[in-house]
């Protein structure tokens, strides 16, 4: 009830705003109609479809019927207007039919009724003639999941039984059998047979003429994402940076030639069913040689969207790829990262008391070494504008020239001037080592000293910078009583010790931890 209680508000605020807009667009009648296909794809697994519609009209009441919709629309979306504002518009009725012909479909307008059948008797194709005694057609089936299991079951209680559950019964020469004798022949469709999604409107118009009118409307079945690929050279960190964005079209309908525009950010959607997946793309970077015309970008509202330079014919069942963003000379930080604390899950659920009388608490330990790359988005690190979020992959130069893949993982959505930190996999040649020294106690007291030893060996040709995360989990009070090395607070359970180790070396840190409550 509240989501369709949240539904009815956000399209009854939607058409007020329309109708608002369709009343300043009729006092100035210069405002030119749209150019044409335009489609709007977010991050979250749905789309705007904006599409002009030639309607030819009488004054009153008009019956139309169009199918040059999506198989995804959502009808209480909908929005037929005049952008011009030369004729008012109102739809008195919409229906939405979205159960095109087929092979089931077709069976169940003939049960009761005999038709034929072309049967391969010894390898000769005969025609023989049977009674559709049950179709085994499921209706309402896209219904089922906004109404639950029990309307479920109910509806298939319609079509089938125990015994072959949803197979046709038909009627051969007397004798009933399941399951259909040949490949049906049809003698006609009927009367309300559909060949795509139609909706079927009553529309009246405050005036006779042809207008050139605009559809839009929601749909799912559609998708976009962005990708990156990271190139780095033989040596150091320098990055060549390509960006593609991934348009996915599912949607039952191709758009031809249409205006694309790509939105990122996270817009609020009451999501009635799963639907596919999105994010964005990017636009004018100074300083960089490309061909062609670059995507542009700008701010909307609180999020960012993309416009694509040139008008894109998307298909049905096609993914597209577009390269958005070409950067050269961009600047990556290599960072080393040892968080050596593992915990086991029977943990999960421990408060702090549990935690404090458990000295073995938070000493298994995790050798690994996490390698990441840091990259400022900035302008003058020949980056610098709002980047989407989507997977980046990073590749390097081998001595022969050839790419080899070094890692990946994704990346939120990006501000200017923000610091990408992207994990991109363990590091072979460093080690770290981590154990408990020392754990004293005193409950009367209402405290803790906790003593933590840290090893990393370098087995790399050249020095490494390691940054040693620990974690203060005993209580919230701490502080760092004894220490052989400086330290950070990031937050406020976390001490950074940042160490160097030499080529071939070892690094020992050793610390105190302090606790009160």
């Amino acid at each position: 009830m509240q989501k369709k209680l949240a539904l009815a508000v956000f399209f009854a605020t939607l058409s007020l705003a329309v109708f608002a807009i369709t009343k300043l667009h009729a006092a100035k009648p210069d405002i030119p109609a749209p150019a044409g296909l335009a489609l709007t794809l977010y991050n979250q697994e749905f789309a705007v479809v904006r599409q002009p519609v030639e309607l030819n009209l009488q004054q009153g009441t008009n019956h139309i019927q169009y199918s040059e919709t999506t198989a995804h629309l959502e009808p209480n979306s909908v929005i037929l207007r005049d952008p011009t504002g030369q004729h008012q518009l109102q739809i008195l009725e919409q229906n939405y039919r979205n159960d095109p012909v087929t092979e089931a479909r077709l069976l169940s307008a003939y049960e009761g009724k005999e038709i034929e059948f072309e049967v391969n008797r010894n390898g000769t194709p005969q025609i023989i003639k049977a009674k559709i005694i049950r179709s085994g057609y499921v209706p309402h089936y896209n219904a089922f999941q906004r109404y639950g299991s029990q309307y479920q079951y109910q509806q298939m209680a319609v079509a089938s039984s125990d015994a072959g559950a949803g197979s046709p019964i038909v009627e051969v020469d007397g004798q009933i059998q399941f399951g259909l004798p040949g490949r049906p022949i049809f003698p006609s469709l009927t009367n309300d047979s559909l060949m795509k999604p139609t909706l079927d409107w009553l529309l009246h118009s405050d005036s006779a003429g042809k207008v050139d009118a605009e559809l839009s409307y929601v749909t799912g079945g559609m998708t976009w994402a962005a990708d990156y690929n990271a190139v780095a050279p033989e040596h150091g960190d320098t990055l060549d940076i390509t960006g593609w964005v991934t348009m996915d079209n599912q949607s039952g309908k191709t758009f031809d030639q249409a205006e694309i525009k790509l939105m990122a950010g996270e817009v609020n959607k009451i999501q009635p069913t799963n639907q596919a997946y999105a994010y964005a793309v990017s636009g004018a970077l100074e300083d960089r040689a490309m061909a062609g015309p670059q995507v542009q970008e700008k701010a909307f509202d609180e999020y960012h969207l993309y416009t694509l330079p040139r008008r894109v014919t998307l298909h049905d069942r096609e993914t597209k790829q577009v390269e958005f963003i070409r950067a050269s000379n961009v600047k990556a930080q290599r960072v080393y990262v040892y968080d050596g604390a593992k915990f086991s899950q029977q943990y999960q659920y421990w408060g702090y008391e549990q935690i404090r009388q458990n000295r073995e608490y938070g000493t298994e330990m995790n050798t690994d070494v996490w390698v990441m790359q840091e990259i400022n988005n900035s302008r003058a690190n020949n980056l610098g504008i709002p980047l989407p979020k989507g997977r980046v992959r990073f590749y390097r130069r081998d001595t022969d020239g050839a790419l080899e893949f070094v890692g990946e993982n994704e990346i939120r959505h990006t501000p200017l001037d923000e610091t990408l930190r992207i994990p991109t996999g363990n590091a072979f040649d460093i080690v770290g080592e981590r154990r408990q020294t020392n754990y004293q106690i005193d409950l009367n007291g209402h405290k803790i000293d906790e003593s933590f030893e840290i090893k990393i060996r370098n087995h790399k040709k050249e020095g490494a910078s390691v940054r040693v995360a620990e974690h203060l989990y005993r209580c919230l009070n701490w502080e760092i009583s004894l220490k052989t090395d400086d330290f950070l607070k990031t937050d406020s359970r976390t001490a950074e010790f940042r160490v160097h180790i030499p080529a071939g070396g070892e690094k020992t840190l050793t610390y105190t931890a302090h606790y009160t409550w």
